[in-house]
């Protein structure tokens, strides 16, 4: 027996109209940020950073593929691990999709991660996914945009990300079952796995020079999850319990098709 509140059509009503004009303000709201991120100053890219691709050796302004926007999924997948963050992962699920139609908006989406592209291509096969899939292993791109850091970086604990300077190290006895779980699903330890984060950043190409011109971490990044935006129409919402994101051919129940 549910011990929800329950209530008559017209109580539902009342109350979805109310909750309408909420939604109604956040959209604008949405739109208004929107637009703030457009107004940022663009900021030119000096550094020759070199990536690694299934066709070989690129430039930041190969990555565009000949257009002019690039948009950049920073996916967790540092040199020791064996498979990609399971987190990462349903978010590519969500965005492999979406590539061939941002390409119709002179739009490239391209991930980057720190691991060899051999690791990055064999994973991709798995997973089925069509992305443009980059290396920036050996690069120092990963770290000058906040998504990967040494291990002495870690250690010091002052760890730059999400625009402020802080200490990711978990306090005696933080790490629970279920992050070790997660990292060890990427063949990892949990100090290990954290030493990359998730991250999304833009470019512009003008004129044959490369801008760098957006960029979010963390909570940021919530609005890629397309699950997410489902869940929060559900009666539930996002119920996260345990590790309750895997990958898609790790779950115990198959995917219906029919």
């Amino acid at each position: 027996m549910t011990d929800h509140r329950t209530g008559t059509r017209e109580e539902w009503l009342a109350a979805r109209l109310e909750l309408l004009e909420a939604e109604k303000e956040l959209t604008r709201r949405g739109d208004e940020l929107a637009r703030r991120r457009q107004e940022l100053p663009w900021v030119r890219i000096d550094k020759d950073y070199r990536f690694q691709t299934g066709e070989g050796t690129a430039s930041l302004a190969d990555l565009f593929a000949g257009r002019s926007q690039l948009l950049i999924y920073h996916f967790m997948f540092g040199p020791e691990y064996t498979a990609g963050c399971p987190s990462c992962s349903a978010i590519a699920d969500g965005f492999d999709g979406s590539v061939v139609h941002l390409a119709n908006h002179d739009v490239t989406l391209c991930a980057v991660s720190e691991a060899p592209i051999a690791k990055l291509e064999t994973y991709k096969q798995r997973m089925g996914w069509h992305f443009p899939w980059a290396s920036s292993f050996g690069s120092d791109f990963n770290y000058d945009f906040h998504t990967s850091r040494t291990e002495e970086q870690w250690q010091s604990g002052a760890v730059e990300y999400n625009f402020r300077t802080t200490d990711i190290r978990p306090s005696e006895g933080e790490v629970s079952p279920e992050l070790a779980e997660i990292a060890s699903s990427t063949g990892t330890d949990w100090a290990t796995y954290t030493r990359q984060g998730p991250g999304v950043s833009a470019f512009a190409l003008d004129d044959g020079v490369v801008y760098h011109t957006y960029s979010a971490y963390a909570r940021g990044v919530d609005g890629l999850w397309g699950m997410y935006q489902w869940l929060d129409r559900t009666p539930l919402g996002r119920n996260e319990t345990g590790f309750w994101w895997r990958r898609h051919d790790e779950y115990d129940t198959p995917m219906v098709t029919e």
